[in-house]
């Protein structure tokens, strides 16, 4: 009865802004393979003449590579075809197999070997983010002496730089995650190559509308042939290029380099409060300091080159990338390009919480031990559907206790994914809205007074207030008596609920939101809060030349010139418009560098 819960778990297409699953019957049992039983012994019925050389493989090998995720039957055919003395072959040709296997669960909307495999939906909503976060919180379970955390960092940033590594040979994002998912995230950067490429060889195979029949035979016929020296050909390449490493060959930082400006490990900026690592000496020529001071973030996982791109029309100057996942309990993974001092910042007091049981600590009584978070992922602009966890409850519940692994490590993937925490037994469900405010930093009910959806939205595509706070820290002792923002694309307010937050003024912001949510929920937040003059503006297109320097002229100009342009043509979520810069939402960007620089010039000739 298990088995038919879990079969089926996948997305439904009706609904873009929610994760489903799309069999709400149960199969049919002639249809549903047999559980796996991790702790049942290996073959012991076939007869030596079946396997290579008369050789019967040990148990324990057998076993090694079904925990892998490789079916019984799978590992068993492959030994036989090949033996089992040469592992990287053996790998080879079960990546192979489980690549065709997986296209014909994708076809079929169930996987042969009775694993559920995680489905990555695309999104149509252009305003979809998933802020480059789809597969990069999960968690460790940390010790009091945080070696546990440091190990989670440790293993979230391999995994980040082995997805950038194979995003720079070639190979897509998503190929890249599907490789982690078959392979393991301890998986070599050789073997995830050679499994991408073997997932191409399958894709090529069904490319030719073959049966399945003559698909399988063609290209299990073939492996040993054409088709496999066109893989490892591939690969080789690839490895060659790239020196077999993790790292690949990595381009300089000074944004010289249109293809790539690698992430660094870890990202923690130019420094954080209470991070060990050596801090950054950073120069500014003349020209580029402030004021005006200026502040721009974006998405850091952004396609090649599109920062090298931001840097070059934001005066070269290098990016600050920063996981908030340092500072509080959910990651965020930004960009950040300014102009301000990098010393003498200090954090807001008291400290966020770091860890989902200080955030919330009433979890904690639900929570299995088999779930190892201590973070979370990134917050999105939508959340998993009713539908999701109440499947998750039902396999949960006709399960054992403890779960057998590979519903622990599926029921994982989804937890992982939408950020799913622990409400009662068995039962998860999504964060709610004012959760997500206190992980962003925002005051309790900050977004209320709008739908449920459009604040999921809004604070999806919010700062990260107390990391931006800690770098608009250093305005404190330099505007005394308050600031004059010009604030781009305002959102729900980050920036300035982060000026509030340091105890800066606002004497007068001109706030440019085009979202009608987004202003309500800002302007309420000033109205309760703020004494200074606010100017609200649509659209950034009608901000120009001309009302830019009336406002200068009005107010003797701007200390601060702050925003995040649109992110939905950069941020990994969105797999159909991720046309960069050139994109429709994000070349919005150029208004910011047009308006930023005429503030500059204008500035620069009144003194």
């Amino acid at each position: 009865e298990l088995m038919y819960i879990l079969r089926g778990w996948t997305s439904d297409s009706d609904d873009s802004d929610k994760f489903e699953w799309d069999n709400d019957g149960e199969a049919e049992p002639s249809s549903a393979p047999a559980m796996r039983n991790f702790g049942s012994p290996g073959p012991s019925t076939l007869g030596s003449n079946d396997w290579i050389n008369g050789e019967v493989p040990p148990t324990s090998l057998i076993e090694r590579y079904v925990v892998m995720g490789f079916p019984k039957e799978m590992v068993m055919k492959s030994i036989k075809e090949i033996g089992h003395s040469d592992a990287d072959a053996l790998l080879e040709l079960l990546l192979t197999y489980k690549a065709l296997d997986d296209d014909d669960a994708v076809g079929n909307n169930h996987s042969t070997s009775g694993c559920i495999l995680p489905v990555v939906e695309d999104d149509d909503d252009p305003d979809f983010e998933n802020c480059d976060g789809d597969d990069d919180a999960g968690g460790r379970e940390s010790s009091s002496d945080d070696s546990g955390y440091e190990d989670f960092m440790r293993e979230m940033s391999e995994r980040d730089e082995k997805i950038n590594s194979l995003v720079n040979m070639g190979f897509s994002e998503d190929e890249a995650n599907r490789a982690i998912i078959r392979c393991g995230a301890d998986a070599d950067i050789c073997v995830l190559v050679d499994s991408v490429s073997a997932s191409r060889v399958a894709e090529d195979c069904h490319s030719r509308n073959l049966s399945d029949h003559q698909v399988t035979d063609r290209c299990f016929n073939s492996f040993g042939g054409r088709k496999k020296a066109r893989l490892m050909e591939e690969s080789r390449k690839k490895r060659k290029r790239y020196g077999g490493g993790g790292q690949g060959n990595r381009p300089s930082l000074d944004g010289s380099d249109e293809e790539s400006m690698p992430l660094p490990n870890p990202m923690v900026g130019f420094n954080l409060p209470g991070y060990s690592g050596s801090s950054v000496t950073r120069m500014l020529s003349k020209l580029d300091t402030g004021p005006p001071f200026f502040y721009y973030e974006n998405v850091a996982r952004a396609p090649k080159g599109e920062w090298a791109k931001i840097s070059r029309n934001l005066f070269d100057i290098q990016p600050e990338f920063v996981d908030s996942l340092h500072l509080c309990a959910a990651a965020r993974k930004r960009g950040y390009i300014h102009n301000l001092p990098i010393e003498n910042r200090s954090p807001l007091l008291p400290l966020p919480p770091k860890t989902i049981f200080e955030a919330f600590p009433h979890y904690k009584k639900w929570w299995p031990s088999w779930d190892t978070r201590t973070h979370l992922n990134c917050l999105q602009t939508c959340v998993a559907s009713a539908k999701l966890t109440d499947r998750i409850q039902r396999a949960l519940v006709s399960s054992s206790n403890p779960p057998p692994k590979s519903v622990q490590k599926d029921v994982m993937d989804e937890c992982k994914k939408w950020n799913l925490i622990w409400v009662g037994k068995n039962k998860v469900a999504p964060l709610e809205p004012h959760e997500m405010e206190l992980l962003l930093g925002f005051p309790r009910d900050h977004t209320r007074g709008v739908g449920k959806t459009q604040r999921y939205k809004s604070l999806g595509n919010s700062f990260q207030v107390d990391t931006v706070a800690y770098h608009l820290s250093v305005l404190r002792r330099m505007f005394p008596n308050g600031v004059r923002v010009l604030s781009l694309f305002t959102g729900i307010g980050g920036g300035e609920v982060a000026l509030h937050k340091l105890g800066i003024h606002m004497r007068v912001v001109i706030s440019v939101e085009i979202g009608e949510a987004s202003k309500k929920i800002f302007r309420s937040w000033w109205d309760q809060t703020q004494t200074g003059t606010l100017i609200e503006i649509d659209d950034v297109k009608s901000l120009t030349n001309d009302r830019v320097a009336s406002f200068i002229s009005q107010f003797g100009g701007f200390d601060l010139v702050i925003g995040g342009s649109p992110c939905n043509n950069l941020a990994g979520s969105n797999r159909h418009h991720r046309d960069g810069l050139e994109g429709k939402h994000s070349a919005l960007f150029y208004d910011y560098v047009r308006i930023l620089n005429f503030v500059k010039s204008t500035m620069a000739g009144r003194r």
